[in-house]
């Protein structure tokens, strides 16, 4: 079957929406297991060596790539962060509203790209947004208004809500901060980076963490967001990048919660109330109006 560029673009956005979501079920049960730093630290480690490996074999890697290292301290800084809250939200808070908080990113990075890019968006995003944003929360909340009402945020979701904020000031940061550098020579510095602000932040929990007796769901879980949920969502996420319009790629965030209650069942894991699932119906009608196109016109997309 041949596909054409833009479909191309779509499966690999399903890919990456896929494998994302798999970080929240997998973490869900690995996170009170073991230090969010303690995980983080090994898991930019082996990322970054991915990456940095495709950066190599490509011929990407360049002296003059190393120019302003302080870019890639912030940036790293800010991957950091929002990893560690990621898990240190997931001690306390189920996979599906975690993923719904997640979903609040591109309203987050909408607001920063405005503020760092003066980057605007059409009405037809904006309307999504909202309606995502909404879907999140009614999420969050657990389809109880009263809650809703009162802010009654669990903690985790609370800690993983600014790690998220975190992760949306990056978005924006990273095409101001490029200077013309490959996306994978980029991303390698950035992994570097973190990993050496982690490997500072997390050295005492590295150290107390007794590797030798760590249940096998910790090092799966491991193995899995340094590959799955890093070197295999950047390869997508570039391909992807190259053949869509940014909206559209940042319109597969909303598909996240959908995909987790999937691996929350293949996992045996017990599934929210029917009218928390009302939520993530939002997220998807979210995901339908930013892939619907501006122009009908139109259809390449």
């Amino acid at each position: 079957m041949n596909l054409s560029p833009a479909q191309a673009g779509h499966l690999a956005m399903l890919a990456f929406s896929a494998l994302v979501a798999g970080s929240f079920s997998l973490g869900a049960l690995a996170a009170p297991l073991i230090d969010p730093a303690a995980l983080t630290v090994p898991r930019f480690a082996l990322a970054g060596a991915l990456v940095g490996a495709a950066a190599v074999a490509q011929g990407k890697l360049r002296r003059e790539s190393l120019v302003a290292p302080w870019r890639y301290l912030v940036l790293g800084g800010l991957l950091a962060i929002y990893f560690v809250l990621m898990f240190e939200g997931l001690k306390t808070a189920a996979a599906v509203p975690t993923a719904a908080v997640f979903t609040l990113t591109p309203v987050m990075a909408a607001g920063f790209g405005w503020l760092t890019l003066r980057q605007h968006t059409t009405g037809r995003m904006a309307l999504a947004l909202a309606v995502g944003a909404v879907g999140a929360g009614w999420v969050i909340f657990r389809g109880d208004l009263s809650a809703a009402l009162r802010l009654e945020i669990g903690h985790g979701e609370w800690l993983y809500f600014w790690g998220c904020a975190a992760h949306a000031l990056y978005t924006p940061l990273v095409r101001r901060l490029n200077r013309g550098e490959p996306a994978v020579t980029f991303s390698f510095g950035v992994m570097v980076a973190g990993f050496l602000l982690l490997a500072i932040y997390g050295a005492r929990a590295m150290l107390e963490t007794d590797w030798a007796q760590l249940p096998p769901i910790v090092w799966i879980c491991l193995i899995y967001v340094s590959v799955a949920a890093t070197a295999l969502t950047f390869v997508a996420l570039q391909f992807a990048t190259l053949r869509l319009p940014a909206a559209k790629v940042m319109a597969y965030t909303y598909l996240v919660p959908s995909w987790v209650l999937l691996w929350e069942i293949v996992l045996g894991r017990p599934l929210p109330p029917l009218t928390v699932l009302t939520g993530v119906g939002l997220t998807i009608a979210a995901l339908l109006l930013l892939l619907k196109d501006e122009h009908p016109a139109a259809m390449r997309n």
